[in-house]
């Protein structure tokens, strides 16, 4: 059947493949007959081998498992390699009277002994040469003497049947016979030649049937087939597939029409029946799991390797029991976990598997048991998939709600997750929960695996936790003991004693059905006097197993060292399959990323030339067109590597490892130096890559052919997506590694590193982080400023992916590095015109970026920490700058390492608001105060709460504080009209000091060495109390400050003065004894800091800073003049060297200023997206964050500025005007705000400057006639011709002189309307020379709205106003005829108005995000569309319609802009821009706009004809949506999004298998 076999590895193996591909499945064929020359079968393996293989497709293949192909040979009957020792005697005892069968019988069948029971033995040929082979006449006699035993009643049929089997009905049984399953996934393929018979005598037919050796025809054999035919057909009809071919001379001609024909049947019938049968698997499987993707195949991995573990272990019962008294113990109080350590190879695994099987039987059947072999699968070796899984497992368990989307992306969000479900499962106090962790040394130490952060240092009751660790991994062992130091919870996992050893291998054989004679036993011992590690008698249980009863005793060699027993396996490895294929093998697959599977080790070394050159010296290859590595012989050596070769899922399969790091290091010694490494990654980039996949053919040169071979080895196709929904995940695994190093850098950049539909699909597939490591894998090899940039997009991208969406790659890729396109266009330059080319043919509505405009790489942002739920209260900085403490409104707390910016803790305890925390003992202690009325005091090295005090005042709204006093161990607990103190150590309460209720102390210090206790409350009355013994020591009245409140203070320890800021500006320094001195500020004082070494002093009031330089006499300006800002400043630190001072606004921009330069601005940090309120130094590293942000922003104050893109309009006043083309900006200078400046954009400069008499209130642009209208606070409106310096038009204000809330001009630019409190005015503007003429207003109308002010106006064609309230009414009035038409008014303050271009059509926003189009002919609503992404930022900031009127663009305060459909209300496309925009205007296929970071937005709207009904634009977005359509049902809105419901990666499919195997 070779030609059979040839055909379907052509034709039918590919389709096949790529369909498999395309439902994430590995197809593999297993013929061990193909590709082997006449080789002796040397030691008579061969037939077991297949038999094994089947048996293992029938356990892993989720389709066939077996293709049997029959013609008219029965084929090669091979002699059982064993014979049982009762069996044999039979045998022998009816062949007494024939004394030369019984000596061949005796001289190849020796008795083994050490089998359990006895066997005999068939010895390998190599044993007996040079005596000729045995075949013909042993087996002649051996069939004799079965015939006659079956006579005699001594053996069955069955056992008689073995001496005649062929290996073909051997495999036919295995795969089809003997099965016992109803649904079999097996097929045979008969070929039947008509009027064989007939033409039985001619030459060319009898080399399709069985011949004897003479050539004559094999009558026995026949009989046999027969035989096996008609047993295929009695009992498995549906499994048989016949094939009539009609005989001509040449039978096996491929060229014979009617041979052809049979071959493309045998093709069509193969793939359509593997087809189905993967097909009817994958639904039946599919039905029948519900667990997560991925989730039941991890666990059947460690369920598997636990059940292997458990079956061979023995011994340490004294251990064992000990443990699990230790977890009996603890099940019902809070707890540490428990943790195992050795060294490698000392049977940790085996002990926590023994555990784990154990526990139940202690706890409960009921406990629920997690159990993970870490470093075995690539979901166990990464922290992040690690806890993603055991989150989910559990959730599953108890019945809990899935794990949220959201929190699987950060992997702080998941440890803080991972914390609570703990708690919560230990709350539900229903069933007990077990955690083992085995061979945490073996985590990738990544997210600050091996920093151990992530494990929670106290376990509720009815939670158990045990770690396993090696001790061969320097300094987990010790980060375990600083964090937990009580020595009870460490148990050593030592070396087992003599006695131990010998009954492990006692148990190892046994399992094996294999025992020793007494004088091996002695050997053994005499080898291991004083015992061992489990490893080291495994090894030696791996060569004891090979040993028969009658082996030599110079062959009884036992290594007494790990590494000289892993040398020794090699040897014995290269003397059995040569040194070519032992060294190549076993280096691919130590030179892998994450392993190799069957499959792809066949296809990689059947690319090898050097292998194929090995085996093929002495024989041809079996086709001429074809050339493939021989599987038998990878299932030999396979089966001789035997358990040093570990299966490990990694990107969804099941790939093969070196299984211990020993053997790894002896590999790479032995077979990998320099020049050989390099080969090995050169090939299997290749491989990935897919060089010679899809028929490309690699020539070769054999020896014995002299000429060289150009032959297709049919390899697997690597393309990047199998499917629309499939992608290659170990592609893009392993090809970026295997390129980087073999130095083939180029192609990485081309393929992978500048690839966008790599990039994304690589996303799309493993998440942000896959790729991001795989550009810092590449960045430290590779000098190379483009791949820093694009790693750092990747970067800064991470926070956007809430859930994967293709097109927000490409648009957030496209829209930071646009602004490098032309400075770097070999990289990135391609990189953005491939997101070009993708985003003008996306099938659904998308918004292009045609500019930069979002934070670029390369500048002082470095990355988002996410980790809240709720915005972020409290930073605190140890005084050692080493660790930053977090808190937030959800009372988590978050503890982060500053020198890598890694997760140390996640602090759970408080259930409200933090208010305040302080770091202590040098970053080793913390404490914290929050509005759920308790102190929480916290060992930070641990991340385990000391104790909680109930502290009943620290949930009132007053301003909290707290103070440690180290050196007399009390803590101070101040708000309201109470100071507590504390002892630090036990929280015993020491005193506690009550002011009288209309005293309430809004300000309090401790000053230590005084010993003192400074209190300020409203008035101005200072306290001083005694800091031991809380006895007041004085009271006193400040002069000057019996109208002011205090509002902050700070401590200057060094000069023992407490600096005291009041609600109306007045700033006073107090002193230890009472005395005070007075400053005052021109505001309100918010907040005060001051410098590392005490001696500068910041003050904020207002939009100001001013800084203070505070020595003994007072406090001195330090500049003349103050930091001047554009909105509120909120916070400020110094850095240590007082070289500069940084500040946070409510502008949402952190700002730089130079202090040796007199306060000059050096720098301006946009991108928080939210109002700055808190600020933390750290060296150069600044975090800042937002009471309205669940994040953390980090940012380097050191970089490049050469990177840094500075934005096109300095303006961040958000008062701004814009040209028609974007090409000008028009905006209020900062802080002066009576100038106007007019800004080129295209050339990123100034252009002019225009006075006004007054701060600008509001700009508008009159385009066709170049003039811009600026609104002034006095409610005067100056006109500016823009085309000349003519003199400027004053619009006096009304007698009010009110400042001027809104203006806007109608479409035709012919009338104006200028909006006060409760005033319009509507003026036109007429043509004129040289400028337009603007006379007095043509209407005047007055509101009628009690407590409301205008708060946006519209103007419309015919002297009609359209105006929105602060109430969030809205009127349409008509002018001309003094009628008002009231419409559906806002719940809140209308925020924007606007027009259509056809003035059919209005929008109207308000701050709740309610946007309503309305009808302006009917006067009534169509549609009410309400979008927001947060809670924090909601509103509607400015919106416009399309040209054509179809659309409307809305800017939204939480940063978002959106696209509606006028028609119909749909929402067609979001786009998150991390700032707000200000000004939106049309363009002819999209639009322009301005945001408060200054940067200019440039966008085409891309919309398809049609639209799928499945396009959802919140698929993959976490926000809320609602649209309300007039026509439809008002009382069922239509819901777009619901928040959560979507998968982060929708395209993975739920498989369950990872193989499609067939023999």
């Amino acid at each position: 059947m070779a030609t059979e076999r040839e055909t379907l590895l052509k034709a039918a193996y590919p389709e096949v493949q790529a369909f498999c591909q395309k439902h994430s499945l590995m197809f593999e064929v297993i013929d061990l007959r193909w590709g082997v020359c006449d080789v002796i079968d040397t030691d008579h393996m061969s037939t077991q081998l297949c038999l094994e293989e089947i048996e293992s497709c029938q356990k892993l293949s989720v389709g066939p498992t077996f293709i049997g192909l029959l013609g008219d040979r029965y084929g090669h009957r091979p002699l059982p390699r064993l014979i049982e020792e009762k069996e044999f005697e039979a045998l022998i005892a009816q062949l007494i009277g024939d004394p030369t069968a019984t000596h061949l019988l005796t001289f190849w069948y020796w008795k083994d002994e050490n089998a359990i029971p006895s066997v005999y033995v068939l010895q390998p040929i190599t044993d007996h040469l040079p005596h000729c082979h045995p075949a013909k006449d042993l087996a002649v006699a051996l069939r004799l003497a079965a015939r006659e035993a079956e006579k005699h009643g001594l053996i069955s049929q069955e056992q008689r049947h073995r001496y005649d089997k062929s290996e073909t009905e051997w495999e036919i049984e295995q795969g089809l016979l003997n099965t016992q399953e109803i649904d079999l996934a097996a097929s045979i393929f008969l070929r039947e030649v008509e009027g064989l018979d007939k033409h039985l005598l001619e030459g060319t037919s009898m080399q399709l049937v069985d011949t004897e050796e003479d050539g004559s025809l094999d009558n026995e054999a026949q009989q046999l087939l027969r035989s096996l035919k008609a047993k295929i057909a009695n009992y498995y009809p549906q499994h048989l597939k016949v094939h009539t071919v009609p005989w001509n001379a040449h039978p096996e001609n491929p060229r014979h029409k009617g041979h052809t024909k049979y071959l493309k049947e045998l093709c069509e019938q193969f793939i359509t029946a593997t087809n189905h049968q993967v097909l009817r698997s994958l639904r039946y499987r599919g039905k029948s799991s519900e667990e997560p993707e991925g989730l039941l195949q991890e666990l059947s991995h460690h369920m598997m390797l636990c059940l292997e573990s458990c079956r061979v272990f023995c011994g340490r019962l004294d251990l064992l029991d000990n443990i699990l008294q230790s977890i009996r113990q603890n099940d019902d109080h809070v707890h540490t976990p428990l943790i195992l350590y050795g060294p490698p190879g000392c049977g940790k695994t085996a002990l926590m598997c023994k555990l784990s099987e154990q526990v139940r039987t202690l706890l409960g059947q009921e406990t629920v048991v997690v159990i993970r072999q870490l470093g075995t699968s690539q979901v166990s070796s990464a922290i992040h998939s690690l806890l993603r899984d055991i989150c989910s497992q559990v959730c599953l368990a108890f019945g809990l709600a899935p794990l949220p989307v959201q929190v699987t992306q950060a992997c702080s969000d998941l440890i803080l997750f991972f914390h609570n479900l703990l708690l919560t499962v230990s709350h539900l106090g229903v069933q007990s929960l077990v955690l083992f962790f085995d061979s945490v040394d073996q985590l990738i130490p990544a997210n600050g695996a091996h920093r151990l952060y992530w494990l929670p240092k106290d376990c509720p009751p009815k939670v158990h936790i045990v770690v396993s660790n090696s001790t061969a991994e320097h300094g987990i062992l010790e980060t375990l003991q600083e964090a937990m130091p009580e020595p009870e919870v460490y148990f050593e996992v030592g070396p087992l004693s003599r006695e131990e050893g010998g009954k492990m291998l006692e148990v190892l054989l046994a399992s094996v059905r294999r025992k020793l004679s007494p004088a091996q036993q002695t050997v053994l011992q005499h080898s291991f006097p004083e015992g061992g590690h489990p490893l080291l008698f495994k090894l030696a249980f791996n060569e004891a197993r090979r040993w028969a009863s009658y082996t030599l005793p110079s062959a009884l060699m036992i290594v007494t060292t790990v590494q000289e027993a892993m040398h020794r396996l090699c040897a014995r490895l290269e003397k059995l399959h040569g040194t070519v294929l032992v060294a190549h093998m076993l280096g691919y697959i130590a030179s892998s990323r994450n392993g190799l599977s069957d499959a792809e080790l066949k296809d990689i070394l059947s690319l090898d030339d050097e292998v194929l050159s090995e085996i093929y010296q002495h024989c041809s290859p079996p086709c001429k067109t074809i050339l493939r590595f021989p599987p038998l012989l990878w299932a030999r050596l396979r089966c001789d590597i035997g358990e040093c070769l570990a299966e490990r899922q990694a990107d969804g399969f099941a790939l093969l490892g070196l299984a211990h790091r020993q053997f790894t290091e002896v590999v790479q010694n032995r077979y990998l130096p320099a020049q050989d490494k390099t080969k090995r990654h050169l090939l299997l980039a290749d491989f990935f890559r897919g060089t010679w996949s899809w028929g490309m053919k690699k020539s070769l040169k054999l020896p014995l052919l002299g000429k060289s071979l150009n032959v297709d080895r049919k390899v697997a196709p690597q393309p990047l997506w199998f499917s629309d929904t499939v992608a290659n995940r170990r592609k893009l695994s392993e090809l970026p590694f295997h390129l980087l190093n073999a130095g083939r850098i180029e192609e990485l950049k081309q393929d992978v590193l500048g690839n966008m539909n790599w990039i994304t699909c690589k996303i799309v597939a493993t998440g942000i982080q896959g790729i991001a490591n795989d550009f810092a894998m590449c960045n430290e090899r590779i000098n190379c400023p483009e791949l820093r940039l694009i790693q750092e997009t990747l970067l800064l991208l991470k926070p956007a992916l809430d859930y994967i969406d293709v097109s927000i790659i490409y648009t957030e890729v496209l829209a930071r590095l646009h602004f490098f396109m032309f400075s770097y266009p070999d990289l990135i330059g391609r990189l953005c015109q491939q997101c070009l080319s993708w985003l003008n043919v996306c099938p659904h509505p998308v918004l292009v970026p045609l500019c930069g405009f979002l934070q670029p790489p390369g500048g002082p942002l470095k990355m988002t920490i996410t980790g809240f739920l709720k915005g972020v209260t409290v930073l605190e900085l140890s005084s050692d700058h080493r660790v930053l403490v977090a808190g937030s409104q959800d009372g988590t707390m978050v503890v982060w390492i500053m020198e890598d910016i890694e997760v140390m803790h996640t602090l759970t305890g408080h259930s409200a608001e933090v208010r305040c925390v302080k770091v202590f003992g040098k970053g080793t202690s913390a404490v914290s105060a929050a509005m759920d009325y308790t102190l929480r005091i916290w060992n930070l090295v641990s991340g385990r709460q000391k104790f909680s005090i109930q502290d009943s005042h620290s949930g009132e709204q007053h301003l909290y504080q707290l103070h440690v006093d180290e050196r007399n161990g009390i803590v101070y607990s101040a708000s309201g009209a109470k100071v507590n103190a504390w002892h630090l150590e036990t929280g015993e309460h020491i005193f506690q000091i009550s002011g009288e209720a209309p005293d309430a102390w809004l300000c309090t210090e401790v000053f230590e060495p005084r010993q003192v206790v400074m209190t300020m409350s409203e008035g101005g009355t200072l306290s001083l109390w005694d800091s031991s013994t809380g006895e007041l020591q004085s009271k006193r009245q400040l002069s000057g400050l019996q109208e002011e409140a205090p509002t902050c203070s700070i401590l200057i320890q060094k000069q023992g003065k407490m600096i005291v800021g009041f609600s109306r500006g007045s700033l006073s320094m107090i002193f230890s004894d009472g005395n005070s001195l007075m400053k005052k500020l021109p505001g309100r004082v918010r907040f005060l800091v001051v410098s590392e070494d005490e001696s500068l002093l910041a003050a904020g009031f207002g939009v100001y800073v001013r800084v203070f330089l505070a020595n003994s006499k007072g406090l001195h300006r330090f500049m003349a003049a103050d930091l001047e800002h554009e909105c509120v400043v909120h916070s400020a630190v110094f850095s240590p060297d007082n070289s500069i001072i940084v500040t946070g606004s409510q502008g949402e921009s952190i700002q730089v200023w130079s202090l040796s330069e007199q306060g000059l601005l050096i720098d301006t940090l946009d991108g928080m997206g939210t109002p700055v309120t808190l600020l933390v130094l750290c060296g150069h590293t600044l975090v800042s964050a937002s009471h309205s942000a669940p994040y953390l922003k980090v940012w380097d104050l050191t970089y490049d500025r050469k990177h840094k893109n500075l934005a096109p309009v300095p303006d961040r006043t958000g008062c701004t005007a814009m040209s028609h083309d974007g090409n000008y900006v028009y905006f209020p200078r900062a802080g002066e705000r009576h100038q106007v400046i007019i800004w080129d954009s295209t050339k990123g400069a100034e252009c002019d400057t225009l006075d006004t008499s007054a701060q600008v209130r509001c700009l508008e642009v009159a385009e066709q006639r170049k003039l811009l209208f600026t609104g002034l606070v006095s409610g005067t409106v100056l006109v500016f011709p823009l085309n000349s310096r003519q003199d400027v038009v004053c619009i006096p204000p009304p007698k009010s002189q009110k400042p001027i809330n809104h203006m806007a001009l109608n479409r035709q630019e012919e009338q104006l309307a200028i909006a006060y409190d409760d005033l319009v005015l509507v003026l036109d503007v007429s043509p004129g020379k040289p400028c337009p003429v603007i006379d007095k207003p043509i209407y005047t109308f007055y509101t009628q709205i009690p407590a409301a002010v205008i708060s946006s106006v519209a103007v419309l064609a015919n002297y009609r106003v359209l105006y929105g309230m602060s109430s969030g009414d809205l009127f349409l009035y008509d002018c001309p005829h003094s009628k008002v038409f009231p419409l559906e008014m806002h719940r809140c303050i209308v925020t924007c108005l606007e027009t259509s271009h056809g003035e059919q059509w209005a929008l109207s926003g308000s701050e709740d995000s309610l946007q309503c189009l309305w009808d302006l002919e009917l006067c009534q609503w169509e549609h009410e569309m309400c979008y927001y992404k947060t809670s924090f930022l909601k509103g509607i900031q400015c919106a416009c319609f399309s040209k054509d009127d179809k659309y409307v663009y809305t800017g939204s305060f939480d940063h978002s802009i959106t696209v509606w459909d006028v028609l119909s209300g749909a929402l067609l496309a979001v786009q998150f821009v991390y700032a707000t925009a200000n000004r939106i205007m049309p363009t002819a296929d999209g639009f322009i706009a301005t945001t408060r970071l200054g940067y200019i937005i440039r966008e085409r709207f891309r919309c398809p004809q049609s639209i799928s009904s499945q396009y959802n634009p919140l698929q993959n977005i976490k926000a809320t949506c609602v649209v309300k359509s007039r026509k439809k049902e008002e009382a069922n809105p239509r819901e777009q999004h619901d928040r959560g419901k979507v998968s982060r990666n929708q395209i993975r499919t739920n498989k369950l298998s990872q193989n499609c195997v067939i023999v």
